[in-house]
C-alpha cells in the first residue's frame, strides 16, 4: 500500500507514542486521526475514480488502507458513508478479483431511486471520498479445486460478484474451462456492464453468454435454463439476482437432488438466539474508561455499555458492519447469533451481537 509522504513520516515517529502507558489500540487511534488509511482497527479505503456505468450505475475504485485483509473473488463488502453527518452501512460486491494487500478494489453500485446510499454513491460522490471498510465477507466464490465446468445465472445487478469470478478466471489458467453465462435485464441498455461481459465472452473460448432481455423475451425460467444449458445437471452452478430467481433455483436443482451443486447469493441477517438454559452474563471492565457494569446473558456488551455511560463504537448495530470492534483484554464472549463461546486476548469484538459469558475486561 501507498501511504504517501506524510503517512511514512507518521509510522516512521510513531516509536515515541509507544510505551508503558500506551496501548497499541491507542497508538491506532492516533494514526487514524491524522489519516483514516492508517488505521488497522477502523479499515478505510479512499476512492481514486468514479466511472459511470450508463445513467444509473457507477464503478468505484476504492484504495484500502491499513485495516484491509483482502477478498476473495464474488464476496461482498460493507461500506460505511457519510451523508450529512451521519455514517450509513450498506454492503456491495465486490467486482474486481483480488490482488496484492492496499491493492485498488472496485465495486459496481446500481442507484436505487428509492434508496438513500446508493444514489449518492453513484451520482454524488466525487474522488478523494474516503469510505469506512468492513471485512469482505459471503461464501458465494470459487470452490478448489476449480470444477471445468461451471454454470453462472444471474439477472440485474446479481451480476456485480460474477463478473469478480470471471475477471479472477479470466486472469488465471483458462485451459479445459467450460463456462456458461445465463443472464438477464429488462433491455439492452439496461444491462449492467453490457460492453463489457460481450467483449470478455468474444475473446473467451472458455465462455458462452447467453443475454436474456425480459421485455421482449420473457423471463428466465427454469425452462429456459434447460433450453440454454441441457447440460445444467452436470455443472456446478452459482445464481445471484431477485428473490424469485433464486426461489425457483433452488426448487430446481432441489428437484433434480442436486442442491450441493447449487450456491445462490442471498444477502440475509442471522437471527439473534435466545440464551441456552444455564447461560451466564458477567461482570464486564471497560478498562480505559474504569467504569464496571453487570452485563445480563442476552445484553449485547454495546448496550450493556451504554446502559453504564461509556462511549462505544457503533455502526449498523447488527453485525454487518463492524464498526463496534473493541480489543479483548481478557475473558469470554457468547456470540447472540451462533451460541458459541470465543475469546483471546487481543482479539477484537463486535460489540453489538456479543453477550458476556463470565467476567471480561475490554479495551474501551
Amino acid at each position: 500500500m501507498e501511504l504517501g509522504r506524510a503517512g511514512r513520516h507518521v509510522l516512521a515517529a510513531a516509536s515515541w507514542l509507544t510505551g508503558p502507558l500506551t496501548s497499541p489500540s491507542t497508538l491506532d487511534d492516533y494514526l487514524g486521526l491524522v489519516d483514516p488509511l492508517l488505521s488497522a482497527r477502523h479499515p478505510a479505503g479512499r476512492i481514486t475514480a468514479v466511472r459511470a456505468e450508463g445513467p444509473a450505475a457507477a464503478t468505484l475504485t476504492i484504495r484500502p488502507g491499513r485495516g484491509w485483509r483482502g477478498h476473495r473473488a464474488g464476496q461482498y463488502l460493507p461500506v460505511g458513508v457519510e451523508i450529512d453527518g451521519v455514517r450509513h452501512w450498506r454492503t456491495y460486491s465486490i467486482t474486481s478479483p483480488p490482488g496484492l494487500p492496499g491493492g485498488p478494489v472496485t465495486l459496481t453500485v446500481k442507484a436505487d431511486p428509492r434508496g438513500l446510499v446508493s444514489p449518492h454513491l453513484v451520482h454524488r460522490t466525487p474522488p478523494g471520498t474516503v469510505l469506512r471498510l468492513g471485512p469482505a465477507q459471503g461464501k458465494f466464490v470459487l470452490t478448489r479445486p476449480l470444477p471445468a465446468r461451471m454454470l453462472f445465472v444471474t439477472a440485474g445487478s446479481g451480476i456485480t460478484p460474477v463478473l469478480g469470478i470471471l475477471r479472477t478466471l479470466a486472469r488465471g489458467r483458462t485451459g479445459g474451462l467450460d463456462v456458461v453465462l445465463l443472464h438477464s435485464a429488462p433491455e439492452p441498455d439496461q444491462c449492467l456492464l453490457r460492453t463489457e461481459l460481450t467483449g470478455l465472452a468474444s475473446r473467451s473460448p472458455w465462455l458462452r453468454l447467453h443475454l436474456i432481455h425480459t421485455r421482449t423475451d420473457g423471463r428466465l425460467t427454469p425452462e429456459r435454463i434447460v433450453a440454454l444449458c441441457p447440460d445444467w445437471r452436470r455443472r456446478e452452478a452459482w445464481v445471484c439476482g431477485p428473490a424469485g430467481l433464486l426461489d425457483a433455483a433452488q426448487r430446481q436443482w432441489g428437484a433434480a437432488g442436486l442442491r450441493e451443486r447449487l450456491r445462490i447469493e442471498r444477502f440475509r441477517l442471522m437471527p439473534v438466539l435466545p440464551p441456552r438454559a444455564g447461560a451466564m452474563g458477567g461482570r464486564v471492565r471497560f478498562d480505559r474508561s474504569g467504569i464496571e457494569a453487570d452485563a445480563s446473558p442476552s445484553d449485547p456488551l454495546l448496550v450493556a455499555g451504554e446502559k453504564a455511560g461509556v462511549a462505544l463504537p457503533y455502526g449498523c448495530r447488527m453485525g454487518v458492519c463492524y464498526g463496534c470492534l473493541v480489543p479483548l483484554v481478557d475473558g469470554r464472549v457468547r456470540d447472540l447469533r451462533t451460541g458459541k463461546v470465543h475469546g483471546e486476548p487481543g482479539e477484537l469484538i463486535q460489540t453489538c451481537v456479543n453477550a458476556a459469558a463470565g467476567r471480561l475486561v475490554l479495551d474501551v
